[in-house]
């Protein structure tokens, strides 16, 4: 389905939240859009692998590193998250392998790329609420991006844009 987020914010007004202008691109899909499903990392992508490996069901993950300068998603990991169907992936921190990355259809964005990983075994947290770059993410809420930016709307204003725009 086409969309455009601008045109969603034309349409909704005060019921989008739109990201600051932090993230780039670095995903094969350049719109798309799904459920949010978030996670919180504390440089460690080990429980990001677990979920990835889950049925995606074109679902959007929204994944807080907070903005640690390591990569957290690569050329496997988008491998993965192809071949079980997710919709894309939003991080606060980097990418590595975008050589790569670019050429798999499924969204991502990210601060920027870092070419060393994060060998640490941290905890995560998983289906929490997550607040960076102007927006609050929670699970089942959209997450929608484009070239002209990444809006978050809720489960209702979906179901609206849906019989307006979609």
């Amino acid at each position: 389905m086409k969309f455009f987020t601008a045109d969603i914010c034309d349409e909704c007004k005060e019921k989008v939240q739109v990201l600051d202008p932090l993230f780039r691109p670095y995903g094969g899909a350049t719109s798309c859009y799904g459920p949010i499903v978030t996670l919180k990392l504390e440089r460690n992508n080990t429980e990001l692998i677990a979920l990835l490996k889950e049925e995606g069901h074109d679902r959007f993950i929204v994944v807080d590193v907070d903005g640690a300068y390591e990569a957290v998603v690569g050329e496997n990991l988008m491998k993965l998250a192809h071949h079980n169907g997710w919709a894309g992936i939003l991080i606060h921190g980097y990418v590595r392998d975008i050589h790569v990355t670019t050429t798999i259809p499924v969204g991502l964005w990210a601060l920027g790329t870092c070419p060393r990983k994060s060998f640490e075994h941290n905890p995560a947290r998983r289906d929490v609420e997550l607040s960076f770059a102007g927006a609050t993410f929670r699970n089942g809420d959209y997450l929608l991006a484009d070239r002209d930016g990444i809006i978050v709307v809720s489960p209702e204003t979906m179901v609206s844009l849906q019989e307006k725009l979609f």
